[in-house]
This record gives structure tokens, C-alpha cells and sequence, in this order.
């Protein structure tokens, strides 16, 4: 068995490739295309309309007797969480790259993803039916800006330098002959590749169906079986799925053990927002389907299939022992949403039911965070871009019946504290309550994140308690004075006590939040903006123009490089400046330039360039309403998370 994904940057032939690789493997019976909407692997009406792909799709094939599980991958940014949630599932990857416009920003950004991951990849030049295709310039770019390890397999003389830079004894052995056999050429690259420690690199044309089979046998040589040793129950749902009647399903990546048709299984609940634990709760499975979507009855390590009966698991939590995972994907890596949109129902009375829906489509895709602000009765939803937008109303029409627009996108800040501050809460009153906390907060580098250390004794505040003020750091932190979420601060318990008789077990859970702002109204806020590093790929003549743009966008250029009639620059620009800068790019370059952005970090925004944000949930520091609704007193809860 092989479970490998396909990436490409857009328009590379992906899905035409997927498409061709089903069909020779005897999987369909002819194959689908993408610019009439019939290609097996796009099922959303949105994906045949506009002929993208906005969702990883599963399909599994045969070739030569194993079976191969292909995973689909959206190549437009708007998509990247997709993306990286099917990093979970795979083995192994094969990279897509057109033979004519050569490597793009993106298709660097996928390469990197993936070695991050340790997952060997398998590069495939695409399009050499059209005119300009020259897979020895690509393959070049593939050296020069991904690796130098990557090598044409009908390339004698480069796969040699590429096995002797990975591996010195098959260095030395050329020495000693002056040359290595096809024997060892062949050894060494079946060796090597599914390590990952070189990349082979085959070509052809998807539309015309060549190289089709040899890369069905590169797969099976050169990317790797999974591990199917581990006997202790180890998966993770990477995707969602759905079925009119059996409701709501995972995509399941299994690492270990087994699971079977009436299994009880233990699943991660939701996080208590007060004690910050994740509860635990027993579902029976009540249906497993293969990746031909047939009732599979079990999955068995390594294999993967959509399991019904999970209850409320969401997409990213781990089945049974998370130690075992080869590999933890963090969420945002290749792309965050940077955006925050209001949500409005068409019909005001559908505004309860439309909060529901977001929250249940935040739970297939964990980026997509939903905020209610019960102060002003507004609904807010993270969003990558325009495309995302259109699949989310559509989803919501299609599968909730709520018509809902997004207006008023809001970049999303970051705030930190100015300068070092103390705060102080005593939650003393009224009984029966004891928590009184002494926090020291300091300004921290950027990107460092949030830090705490106790210099409490035990005897003043029990371990039990000072653990539960750790507990309450994300929901202290999650509104700073200025509405956004706090980073980059060093937090330290320096004074407190308990009550042998008064404290309740949630009080430090509950004056946490107050000390903290306590100290961050008195340390001062620091606005900080999303930062974005661009990669982009224009020609020469253009390089002086992008400069100016970036300038004109606060921004900076680190790196140009001018290789193959194209300039290739890095730059660093915030988001709020730059959001439009794809289409004004494309107008500016006449269609030729691409880029592709990630984020960099956050760094200090002018106060009047940037943006607040209106607070969730009631202030700890407002604290005859906050101890209320601390104690149910007020809906909603101390904050509305």
C-alpha cells in the first residue's frame, strides 16, 4: 500500500494528472476533465463550476498489485488549511511542476511544508505537450531553488551526483571506479528516495496521458510504505465527510491498532473554557468506509477510510495515544487567516441557527475560528480570501439552508504589553471565594509567544491551584485592552494565597483573567500588525516597479535573484497594506508575474494605522458584572469564547 498526496502550485495539471493516474490504473473508465467539471476527484458544485480544486479528495487505485490511496490537494492558497491537514495521511508526496512557467512561489512553499515533515517527495514536470516545455530548465530551477538532490531518473549522470552527495560511500565507490553501475544507480535511488535524502524527478503530460505509468512505478519504487508495525490505537481525522444517512463522518489516517464496525473508542471532548482540561467521552463507531466508499467493516494501521460514530471529534484531534503520531502538522503553517468577517443571516431570525452552522463548519476546519460578541449580537468568522468566502455561502446554503453574507473584513491584530506592569486581583468577595494573585508582566522578544513561572511556595498557593492559573492563561490572553489576542509577554506569579476554607476549586480559574488585565491596563498596549513574506516570480523588466510597490506598502525587499528570463524577489509587507496586491500584481505584469505569501510574524503598528477590536464576554476589570457572570449569574458566561 502506498498513501501518497498530489501538490501543485494552480494550473500545474494536478487534477488532470489524478485524473490520468485513475484511469491506467483501471480505476475509471475514462477520464474526467476539469474545464467541463466532470473529474472524479472535484465533488462540490463550486469546484466543478470553477474548475479548482477546494477540497482534498481520497481516491485508491491498483497498479501492479498494490494498492495506492491518492489524496487530491487544492492548489489555491485560499485552501492551504486543506492542504495541510492532508500531511496527516500521507507517506509520501509527488509535487506537480509545469514544464513551461517552471517552479513558482508556491510550489517552494509546498516543498518546504513537506520537508518539514519529513516526507519524501517526487517531483513530476508536467505539460511538455505545450510549446516552451523544457524539463532540463526546470529541473535545473528544482536544484537551484528546492534542493540539489533532485535528479531526472533518465538522467545518468546527474542521478550519480545526486546519490554521492547523499550518501559517501556510494561517493567513495565512484571514486575507487570511476563510474557506478545501473545496478547501484538503481539500488541506491530505491534506497534513498523513500528516505527522502534525494528527490527523482520523471516527466510527461497528463492531457495526453504520457509518463503516466512511469510514475505509477516511481511511486511504488520511490515513496514508501507505511508503517503498519505499531499495535497500540494511534490516528487522526484530517478531513471531514458527510452521508444522508449515516450523518457525520472523519477521514481517519490510522498510525496503529485497529478499529472496527460497534467499536467503543475514548475521544477527546471539548476543552472546559474554565479549567482548561480536555474531557473525555466514549462513542461506538458505527460504520467504516474504505476509500472506495464501501463499508470497509475495520481499519488496521496504516490505512485510511471515513469512520462514522465520533460523535463531536473535529478534524486535527488524535485517536488513542498521541505520542505515537510520526508527525504533528501545526495549523497556519503554509498560510493563517489573516481576516476577520462579520457574518449576517438574510433573515435576522436565522441569526441563532447560522451561529450553529459556522461553529459546526469551524469544527471541520480549525482556522476558520467562530466568535460570537454577545455585547453587540455580531457573529465573526477568520477567513483566508474571496474564493473561501464563496465555498463558505455556498456550504451554508447547500447544507444548513441559511443564505449569509461577510461584510466588513478586519485584518486581525496581535497586541502586547508596553512596558514591564503588576497586576493584582483579591477575589475575596462574596463568599464563599479565596484567590488573591500578584502577577509581574514583562514585554517579551517578538514571536516569542507567552511564558510563566511561579515564584510562589506551596504554602501560599497549592501546586493544584497555581497549575489551574496556567490552565487560564489562553482565556486571560485571548482579549487584550484592545480586543486582540496578547503575545509576546513573560508572565510571572510572584505573590498570592489560598483560603484553607474559602477557596472554591475554580476561584484561581476565574481571577486569573482579572489579575492579568490588571497588568495590562497598567503596562500599556502595543498594537502589533500581521507581517506577510512574499515570494514572487516576475519578469526582469518588472523588478523595479514590484520594489516600488512593496515601498509604497511599508514593506521591504530582502532577496532578488535573476535566473531563466524571470526575477525571482522576497519581500516583507503587512497584510492591511497588501491584501489586493495578487490582482495588482497581475495587472501590473500583464498576467506573467506570480506570488505566493505566508505569514512572517507580527511587529508594531501605528495606533492610528491600525484597528481595535470590540470586546467578548464581560471585562474582568468591570468586576461586580465579571464575578456575576463568573458564577452563571449573566448569559454568556466570563468570556464568550
Amino acid at each position: 500500500m502506498r498513501n501518497i498526496g498530489i501538490f501543485a502550485h494552480v494550473d500545474a495539471g494536478k487534477t488532470t494528472l489524478s485524473e490520468q493516474l485513475l484511469l491506467k490504473a483501471g480505476a475509471i473508465r475514462s477520464a474526467g476533465s476539469v474545464d467541463s467539471g466532470t473529474a472524479h476527484t472535484d465533488t462540490l458544485d463550486v469546484e466543478r463550476r470553477r474548475g479548482i480544486s477546494v477540497q482534498s479528495s481520497c481516491v485508491q487505485l491498483t497498479w501492479k498489485g498494490e494498492a495506492i490511496n491518492l489524496i487530491d490537494t487544492p492548489g489555491h492558497t485560499d485552501f492551504s488549511a486543506e492542504i495541510e491537514r492532508a500531511l496527516w495521511a500521507l507517506d509520501g508526496a509527488v509535487i506537480v511542476v509545469c514544464g513551461v512557467e517552471g517552479v513558482q512561489p508556491q510550489t517552494e512553499l509546498l516543498f518546504e511544508a513537506l520537508r518539514l515533515q519529513d516526507l519524501p517527495v517526487l517531483f513530476f514536470i508536467n505539460k511538455l505537450d505545450r510549446e516552451g516545455a523544457d524539463p532540463a530548465r526546470v529541473t535545473a530551477q528544482l536544484q537551484r531553488r528546492l534542493s540539489r538532490r533532485a535528479a531526472r531518473t533518465d538522467d545518468r549522470e546527474g542521478l550519480i551526483e545526486a546519490l554521492c552527495d547523499a550518501e559517501d560511500a556510494l561517493m567513495e565507490k565512484y571514486l575507487d571506479n570511476g563510474d557506478l553501475s545501473d545496478a547501484d544507480i538503481q539500488s541506491a535511488l530505491e534506497r534513498l528516495a523513500p528516505r527522502g535524502e534525494v528527490f527523482p524527478v520523471l516527466s510527461g503530460s497528463a492531457l495526453r496521458g504520457r509518463g503516466i505509468e512511469a510514475l505509477l512505478d516511481g511511486v511504488l519504487s520511490f515513496l514508501p510504505p507505511p508503517d503498519a508495525s505499531r499495535d497500540k490505537l494511534c490516528g487522526v481525522a484530517f478531513a471531514a465527510a458527510s452521508d444522508r444517512l449515516l450523518g457525520r463522518g472523519l477521514w481517519v489516517r490510522l498510525f496503529g491498532g485497529r478499529l472496527a464496525n460497534r467499536q467503543a473508542v475514548n475521544l477527546p471532548g471539548r476543552i472546559d473554557p474554565l479549567t482548561g482540561e480536555r474531557a473525555m467521552v466514549q462513542s461506538k463507531i458505527t460504520q467504516i468506509r474504505g476509500v472506495d466508499g464501501e463499508d470497509a467493516g475495520s481499519l488496521s494501521a496504516g490505512e485510511i477510510g471515513v469512520v462514522y460514530g465520533l460523535g463531536a471529534m473535529r478534524v486535527g484531534q488524535v485517536l488513542g495515544d498521541e505520542a505515537l503520531l510520526p508527525r504533528k502538522v501545526k495549523p497556519g503553517t503554509l498560510r493563517a487567516p489573516l481576516t476577520t468577517m462579520r457574518v449576517e443571516a438574510e433573515d435576522p431570525a436565522q441569526m441563532k441557527a447560522l451561529a450553529a452552522a459556522c461553529r459546526a463548519l469551524s469544527d471541520e476546519d480549525p482556522l476558520l475560528k467562530t466568535r460570537y460578541i454577545q455585547t453587540t449580537g455580531e457573529l465573526h468568522m477568520d477567513v483566508m480570501g474571496a474564493i473561501q468566502l464563496e465555498v463558505l455561502q455556498e456550504a451554508l446554503k447547500s447544507r444548513f439552508s441559511l443564505s449569509a453574507r461577510f461584510t466588513n473584513p478586519t485584518v486581525i491584530y496581535r497586541e502586547t504589553i508596553a512596558r514591564e506592569a503588576e497586576g493584582f486581583c483579591a477575589y475575596t468577595m462574596p463568599k464563599p471565594c479565596w484567590a488573591i494573585m500578584r502577577f509581574i508582566i514583562r514585554p517579551a522578544p517578538r514571536g516569542s509567544g507567552v511564558t510563566f513561572h511561579s515564584e510562589v511556595p506551596a504554602r501560599q498557593i497549592l501546586p493544584r491551584y497555581q497549575h489551574q492559573v496556567e490552565q487560564a492563561l489562553p482565556l486571560a490572553l485571548s482579549q487584550g485592552r484592545l480586543g486582540w489576542q496578547v503575545t509576546d509577554v513573560d508572565i510571572a506569579l510572584v505573590d498570592g494565597s489560598h483560603h484553607q476554607f474559602h477557596t472554591h476549586p475554580l476561584d484561581f480559574i476565574v481571577a486569573t483573567p482579572w489579575g492579568i488585565q490588571d497588568g495590562l491596563r497598567a503596562g500599556g498596549s502595543v498594537l502589533l500588525e500581521p507581517v506577510l513574506e512574499m515570494r514572487l516570480r516576475v519578469p526582469p523588466e518588472y523588478t523595479g516597479r514590484i520594489i516600488s510597490d512593496v515601498n509604497a506598502m511599508r514593506g521591504e525587499v530582502l532577496r532578488v535573484e535573476t535566473a531563466d528570463d524571470f526575477a525571482s524577489l522576497v519581500a516583507l509587507a503587512p497584510v492591511s497594506e497588501s491584501l489586493d496586491y495578487p490582482t495588482r500584481l497581475a495587472q501590473a505584469t500583464a498576467g506573467r508575474g506570480g506570488m505566493s505569501t505566508r505569514l512572517h510574524g507580527y511587529r508594531e503598528c501605528p495606533p492610528e494605522l491600525g484597528a481595535t477590536a470590540p470586546r467578548r464576554g464581560v471585562d474582568p476589570l468591570d468586576t461586580s458584572r465579571y464575578i456575576l457572570a463568573a458564577r452563571s449569574a449573566l448569559e454568556g458566561g466570563i468570556f464568550d469564547l
